[in-house]
């Protein structure tokens, strides 16, 4: 099996894990994730802000932070189930990661290098003030 690349899976020991936790506690956090599966969306090691987000609210091709059997991604929705409250993850480049419930969506881009994703507006929570970076 080949090593996984992707902005969403960073190989950091727990970087997205620690990131998916402030974000899942309310915190709106900045950093830059590495990999190439997101590519032209972020680039490796662009700065980007996760919000925390109302699950309810995703769409496909909204950048979701979310937890996808295990392990968590910067991914793209590609699907959505509203009657089964849950939605499908994948890649910029095909791949699917999988189907998760709302609960394991944690937040939103809401921006990829201080330009806003227009997308996202409307559909975050109300996130602490203090933004956390990690770099």
């Amino acid at each position: 099996m080949g090593r996984r690349t992707g902005t969403c899976h960073d190989h950091r020991m727990g970087a997205l894990d620690a990131v998916a936790g402030r974000v899942a506690g309310g915190a709106t956090v900045t950093f830059r994730p590495s990999g190439s599966s997101m590519v032209p969306l972020i680039r490796s090691r662009q700065q980007v802000i996760v919000a925390p987000v109302d699950p309810s609210k995703s769409e496909v091709g909204d950048i979701v932070l979310a937890r996808v059997a295990g392990t968590v991604y910067l991914h793209l929705v590609s699907s959505v189930d509203p009657a089964g409250k849950r939605v499908q993850i994948s890649n910029n480049r095909g791949l699917v990661n999988g189907w998760t419930s709302h609960d394991r969506v944690f937040g939103i881009c809401v921006a990829v290098d201080g330009v806003a994703r227009s997308k996202a507006a409307g559909k975050t929570l109300a996130a602490d003030s203090d933004d956390i970076s990690y770099t």
